[in-house]
């Protein structure tokens, strides 16, 4: 059987929709992800000008965890795509946590309800209880295992991705995947910021 994570990450993404995804005591099924090539080919991508030591696990194996600090607070996870040295991955924006419950609404006490716990990236990455020292792990290495659906989803939207700046934001780059699902996060563009004069 071919590894479905082989592949470059805008082939391999859409597999992922109603996968399981466990951290520990918290599972969520996939029902938003985001597509990210790699280096020189996407320039969204983390790995778009090469490594570093933020992005090296990104030229991991596929099945690599890459997590990064968004905005300084976000705890945000991607599953490394493609072969070993061709960064590409695919950022977990959203999904229904389907085991640990409890857990999951303890580490979000401020959630509107059930359907909201996982609602985003940095959501999601705070009820897995996901950290920085988790980078660089595997997805089929305990705490963590992810579960394919076992048969591919039947409708699968897309469209741009969420807050990517330029031309990468763009239906160019319509590499946001998800289901017609209502844990599935807001679309929301990315904001322009004025330099004051």
């Amino acid at each position: 059987m071919i590894d479905p994570l082989a592949r470059p990450a805008p082939e391999a993404a859409p597999s992922l929709l109603g996968a399981v995804f466990r951290a520990g005591p918290v599972a969520i099924r996939l029902t938003e992800v985001e597509a990210y090539a790699g280096e020189g080919q996407d320039p969204g991508s983390h790995a778009h000008r090469g490594p570093t030591p933020r992005t090296r696990s990104m030229w991991g194996p596929p099945g690599t965890l890459y997590v990064y600090l968004s905005y300084g607070i976000h705890r945000c996870v991607n599953i490394v795509c493609g072969p070993v040295g061709s960064p590409s991955g695919v950022l977990l924006r959203a999904g229904e946590v389907v085991d640990g419950l409890e857990v999951a609404r303890s580490r979000r006490p401020a959630s509107r309800g059930d359907v909201d716990l996982a609602r985003g990236p940095g959501r999601l990455g705070t009820v897995l209880g996901v950290s920085l020292g988790d980078d660089g792990s595997s997805v089929s290495t305990p705490p963590f295992s992810l579960l394919f659906p076992t048969r591919p989803s039947d409708r699968i939207l897309t469209g741009p991705r969420v807050g990517v700046s330029g031309h990468a934001g763009t239906d160019a780059y319509s590499w946001r995947f998800f289901l017609d699902d209502p844990t599935v996060s807001p679309y929301r563009p990315a904001t322009v910021r004025r330099r004051p004069r």
